[in-house]
């Protein structure tokens, strides 16, 4: 049995923030969120989200390094805990997909309505 088919693996950790004096703050405005097994896909899609946020002061992401599947994401609020503004984010993206495949699945219907040459899917 291999070390990882014995344990699961975290998807989400945070990494508490960092003052300018090299210790770690209790700021819960201020964290880093680290997303295994995501990619640019997602990370950028959510950044755009949550910097639509007014509460949020900064918001990016980055991914350590190419052959890793697993992004960065950094949150910075004025006042909320950077974890509530995470899972709004989350909310919403999830809202967003749900209306672009109820979109695409409305349009494909109304073109095999309309359509008398069939449409492989």
């Amino acid at each position: 049995m291999s070390s990882e088919e014995g344990t699961t693996k975290r998807k989400l950790s945070v990494i508490q923030g960092d003052t300018a004096s090299g210790k770690q703050s209790g700021d819960s405005r201020c964290l880093t969120f680290v997303l295994e097994g995501e990619d640019h896909t997602f990370g950028n899609s959510l950044r755009y989200l949550i910097m639509k946020n007014p509460e949020v002061e900064f918001c990016g992401y980055n991914v350590p390094h190419p052959t890793e599947s697993r992004i960065n994401f950094r949150i910075q609020s004025r006042g909320p805990p950077a974890v509530s503004i995470l899972k709004q984010g989350i909310q919403d993206l999830s809202q967003v997909c749900d209306h672009v495949l109820a979109t695409f699945e409305e349009s494909v219907k109304e073109y095999k309505a309309e359509s008398r040459e069939p449409m492989e899917t």
